[in-house]
Order: structure tokens, then C-alpha cells, then sequence
């Protein structure tokens, strides 16, 4: 476990070039096979990381806190109710007072300055846990998952994205494949397809690493030959009853059914979501579904992310 990323935040996977992603997968399987084994060695005692959550989520939370106990190092849960990010103390002072006290902070919330800001002035590594913007963490637990499942290279894979595709994972795993070279079909509606300056800037990365990236409308020609078909929520949290409605009418051809999983024309086509009712229950509960998968890899791939930030 050589390998370092020593007191670097990770706000979104474009912080990272593809040596430091294949660096970071391979550091997340051989700490599972530890874990596993019996044999992991904690490398994080005596830190302390702070967690902010103004957006809750169980998976998030468990991950990063099983990921730091099991390196030997505490977490500050700070919730919803106690979150110092809008009292009358400044951004910037509660920034920096917080990066005296801890080694590191994760931050889950609604505005996508206030992670930028904690990381320009706590001096300490400050991770990306999904404010609006990108989620890079769940990325790396993607990509390790698929690494698992299938015995090409990234550069080789061919993955479907369907619905909502300028979400905070629809924006990430565009990112992820335009570094790693991956094959990566995204449909979705036009009005709900990445901003243009993202498809620029992965178009430009994309040129470097060999990625083929496609944006359709049309969820059958996007899923032949896939090896991962990949879904996500269909509306925000924190969106009104009227916003679900509407994205739900506008989502619905994208819904991940057993007749969409057949026209892969790929028997060894795997099923990937962020949540899990963007599919039906037969595809979610069926061999093809990998999704629990994907949860454990995520605190694998955070224990990674902390060990080469704080190890």
C-alpha cells in the first residue's frame, strides 16, 4: 500500500488522472481482500475526521464510518440539525476552525460552493460526499464493482446509462469513463442530458484516453452489446411532489426492465443503480443485479480514498 495521495481533498473525479484511479481501485480490492482475510492492518490511528451530513443517507454514512473504524481512526457524525455550515460564524472560520480539530472532512449537502469552500481553507483533505454536483467516491465503488464482474480492462467495458443523465452520478461516471477509456452510452431526454461545458471537457479527456462516449435518446440502441447497464434516482432529494411527478412521466421509457436487460444481447449483462426503484422488481432481484455489490464496494473504495489521503 505504497501508494499516495497525501493531504489531497477529492471533490470530483477530474481531481485525478487515470494512473490515480488505477491506483485507487487497486488499493480498494487488496483492502477488501484484507478485510476478508482477516488481515487488515489500521494505518489511521490517532485521526479524527469529521462528518457533516445536511443530506442524509444511511449508505453514505455507514460506509465512511466502517471505512475509518476499521483504519483505526474516529468520526464526528455532525447531522442535519447540527450542522455548523449556516450559523452566523463564517463559511471560511468554520472552515477553518474545523481543519485545526480534524484530519479530514466529509461533506454531504445541497450547495455545491460550500464543499469548495470547505476545501479552499480547512488545510485539510476534504471529500466530496454528493452536494449537487458530482459524487466521486460512488464512482470509484462503481468501477471497482465492475472491475469484479468483468474480466476486461475499463478501457475495454461498455456500460449503458439511462435516465437522468446531469445528476451527480451521471455527471461523475461521464467523468469516469472519459478518463479511463471506457465505452459509455448515455440516454436520456435531451433537457435531461449533462451541461454542455461537462460534454466538452469529457470529449476533451476522451480524446487523450481513448473513451467513446455517445449521448441518445433511445435507451434500446444505447444498451446492445453493453456489458453494465446503469440507472440512477429519477428526481433530487429535496424536490417537490410535482417535480417527482413530472420527471417520472418524462423518465419512463428509461425504466430498467427485464425486456431492456434481454436487448443487451449480452447474457453476462449486469444491472447497477443508485436507487433501486429506477428498476423493476424482477430486474433488481434477479441474478444480473449486482447492486449490493455496489454498496460494500463503496466503503472499500472510501477506506481506499482515506488511506491514500490520510495513511
Amino acid at each position: 500500500m505504497a501508494y499516495s495521495l497525501k493531504n489531497r481533498s477529492l471533490l470530483s473525479l477530474d481531481e485525478l488522472d487515470a494512473r490515480d484511479i488505477q491506483q485507487l481501485l487497486a488499493l480498494s480490492h487488496e483492502l477488501k481482500r484484507a478485510k476478508a482475510a482477516g488481515t487488515e492492518q489500521p494505518t489511521l490511528r490517532g485521526r479524527n475526521i469529521a462528518l457533516i451530513f445536511e443530506k442524509s443517507s444511511t449508505r453514505e454514512r455507514c460506509a465512511f464510518e466502517l471505512a475509518a473504524h476499521d483504519q483505526g481512526a474516529h468520526v464526528s457524525f455532525i447531522g442535519p440539525d447540527h450542522s455548523p455550515m449556516h450559523e452566523a460564524e463564517s463559511l471560511k472560520d468554520t472552515a477553518r476552525v474545523l481543519g485545526r480539530l480534524y484530519d479530514a472532512i466529509e461533506y454531504r449537502g445541497f450547495a455545491r460552493q460550500t464543499v469548495r469552500t470547505l476545501a479552499a481553507h480547512a488545510g485539510v483533505p476534504v471529500y466530496n460526499g454528493s452536494p449537487d454536483e458530482f459524487h466521486p467516491t460512488q464512482v470509484l465503488a462503481d468501477l471497482m464493482t465492475m472491475q469484479e464482474h468483468c474480466d476486461k480492462p475499463l478501457r475495454e467495458m461498455r456500460v449503458a446509462c439511462l435516465g437522468d443523465a446531469r445528476c451527480d452520478k451521471g455527471d461523475s461516471l461521464l467523468l469516469g469513463a472519459a478518463l479511463t477509456g471506457m465505452d459509455l452510452r448515455i440516454a436520456a431526454p435531451r433537457a435531461l442530458w449533462p451541461a454542455w461545458q461537462l460534454q466538452a471537457q469529457c470529449e476533451a479527456l476522451a480524446r487523450v484516453s481513448g473513451a467513446k462516449l455517445t449521448l441518445t435518446e433511445l435507451p434500446l440502441q444505447a444498451v446492445a452489446g453493453v456489458d453494465f447497464i446503469y440507472t440512477d434516482v429519477r428526481a433530487a432529494m429535496g424536490e417537490s411532489d410535482a417535480a417527482w411527478a413530472e420527471r417520472m412521466a418524462l423518465l419512463r421509457p428509461y425504466q430498467v426492465t427485464a425486456r431492456l436487460m434481454a436487448a443487451a444481447g449480452n447474457p453476462s449483462v449486469k444491472f447497477m443503480h443508485g436507487l433501486s426503484a429506477e428498476a423493476t422488481e424482477e430486474v433488481f432481484e434477479s441474478p444480473a443485479s449486482i447492486v449490493r455489490d455496489q454498496a460494500e464496494n463503496r466503503m472499500h473504495a472510501i477506506k481506499a480514498l482515506l488511506v491514500a489521503t490520510l495513511g
